[in-house]
């Protein structure tokens, strides 16, 4: 992984004024960053697991919105866009079209704007960005490893946005990959960070990553090609990913995903859950507390169907 910190090279991809106050930031104010968020024409803020801060100009942070707070302009937008396309946002068109770029680190950029009026057009004047730190916790998994271990058939890791669902489905991959064959989908490469082929952050010594590429499209190669005993990937919402995951089980595959839920009700009441526990795809499902406590599970739950 690259030797410097998140929060440098967030910092480097910065447009120069605001490159040039992240400099002075203390480093106390970098323990338990989540998000560093740009708005065209309001204040930058750091968010963290239980607050929002503004940047001031001279680098301080502040729960106060007043005159001294540093804000970004739709220029500067457009200036780190431009940093983050290397300077060429014509071979950048595919993360504009998708709204978001993912930085050294597993970091991942979101970008708010105007999409051309064109199915799957790119987007254009660009008002928002949101720099969202990826966190390696080692250990955080291991309360899910004996439930990973006695599935039949897989571990369902349920959370709201920023409850850490991505952090432990990381560790969880660590902790099985050490120990058996695991094929990671990491639609993009915020899992493993890959650099030049190797991974950035750990996810075990036995397992293969599929980066890039779409989460159902991953589940079907790896099950052609690396007779995997777990895959792991993030984000199960869709059709195409709900039946990629049923084709998997039935061909005698374990998985670990996670879903956007925050409680049981709220998970059922979701189409690709319904669908995956009365296709027995899943034995439990565990539910992360949220935000305030990313990473922490409040409640494990065997599936009725499972």
């Amino acid at each position: 992984m690259d030797e410097r910190t998140s929060f440098d090279i967030i910092r480097d991809h910065m447009c120069g004024g605001v490159r040039a106050v992240m400099q002075l930031v203390q480093e106390g104010a970098k323990t338990n960053l989540c998000e560093i968020r740009l708005r065209a024409g309001r204040p930058v803020c750091f968010v963290y697991p239980d607050r929002t801060l503004f940047l001031t100009r001279d680098g301080r942070l502040t729960g106060h919105c007043d005159g001294n707070v540093l804000r970004t302009s739709g220029g500067q937008i457009s200036q780190t866009i431009s940093i983050l396309a290397h300077y060429s946002l014509h071979s950048c068109a595919e993360e504009l079209s998708q709204g978001w770029f993912v930085l050294s680190g597993g970091i991942r950029v979101g970008v708010a704007g105007t999409f051309s009026g064109t199915e799957g057009g790119a987007m254009r004047d660009w008002n928002g960005l949101n720099f969202r730190i990826s966190r390696e916790v080692r250990g955080c998994g291991e309360v899910l490893r004996g439930h990973m271990q006695e599935c039949r058939r897989g571990l369902l890791i349920c959370g709201g946005v920023g409850s850490g669902k991505t952090t432990i489905l990381r560790d969880l991959c660590r902790s099985c990959g050490n120990m058996v064959r695991v094929s990671l989908i990491d639609e993009r490469n915020e899992i493993a960070a890959l650099e030049n082929g190797t991974p950035g952050l750990d996810v075990g010594m036995q397992t293969d990553i599929f980066a890039g590429c779409a989460r159902a499209k991953g589940i079907e190669t790896a099950v052609r090609t690396m007779s995997p005993d777990i895959i792991f990937c993030d984000e199960i919402s869709s059709d195409r990913d709900t039946e990629a995951v049923l084709s998997a089980v039935g061909c005698g595959v374990r998985l670990c995903a996670t879903m956007h839920a925050r409680n049981y009700s709220d998970l059922i009441s979701r189409r690709a859950a319904q669908r995956l526990i009365s296709g027995n795809a899943f034995d439990i499902a565990a539910f992360l507390n949220g935000s305030s406590s990313p990473g922490c599970v409040q409640d494990i739950r065997r599936l009725e169907n499972a």
